[in-house]
């Protein structure tokens, strides 16, 4: 598995536009339970600083809107439209739900997913658009946003889950199956674990430096 391709504040706008219209629903205090994003698990793959400055400190990141975000934001708008019967066709789905917002408090995450395909065989799967080409490997983000819907879908459907599906809609839709396993799905658990410890107990998490990473990182004057 590769190492992420992954640019910081692009889920996160993405998912909090889709759900209330408006930046900064980030995090949520429910019951006393917290509650992350998948976007939240993607940046803190990415750097799991970028948690503790966000949430303990409230340093918003301050992105600036690249086109790669915004060409990301077109195809979710017109795929729907361009990609109807393909995935119908080519992955024997019975059927499927767009843009399905679920949410889980005995995960502590919550999460769009794309599309919820029903398959023939009874389970269901997760599907990804990436405005991004494929280049032979799944990274790591992109693994773990997958399993963690999966997680979602397989907790409030009630349905197994055991693969899940990206599309990249650069390289003519093309359309790669990824398996699932009962080891991803711990692995994931534990992430959130790592996480809801910075946000709950204000750790300041360890991190390698990174001069791929940190060159152009929004936090790069503050980090230490």
């Amino acid at each position: 598995m590769a190492d992420s391709e992954f640019v910081p504040g692009e889920e996160a706008e993405n998912d909090a536009e889709i759900i209330n219209g408006v930046p900064g629903d980030l995090i949520e205090e429910t019951d006393s339970e917290t509650i992350i994003r998948i976007s939240d698990v993607l940046e803190y793959l990415f750097c799991s600083r970028f948690i503790y400055y966000m949430y303990c400190l409230d340093i918003p990141q301050h992105e600036e809107k690249r086109f790669k975000v915004i060409k990301g934001r077109e195809v979710h708008e017109t795929r729907k439209l361009t990609n109807r019967d393909y995935v119908r066709k080519k992955l024997n789905c019975i059927r499927k739900e767009s843009d399905v917002f679920i949410a889980s408090k005995k995960n502590h995450i919550k999460g769009i997913v794309d599309e919820v395909l029903f398959l023939e065989d009874g389970t269901a799967a997760p599907l990804e658009y990436k405005f991004a080409e494929y280049k032979d490997k799944v990274f790591k983000t992109y693994k773990f946003q997958l399993v963690l819907q999966a997680l979602l879908i397989r907790e409030n459907y009630n349905i197994e889950v055991n693969r899940a599906y990206l599309c990249f809609t650069r390289s003519n839709s093309l359309v790669k199956e990824m398996e699932i396993t009962s080891s991803d799905f711990k692995k994931a658990e534990k992430i959130i674990e790592e996480i809801l410890d910075i946000v709950q107990k204000g750790l300041y998490p360890k991190t390698s430096r990174s001069s791929r990473k940190c060159v152009d990182c929004c936090y790069r004057n503050i980090c230490v």
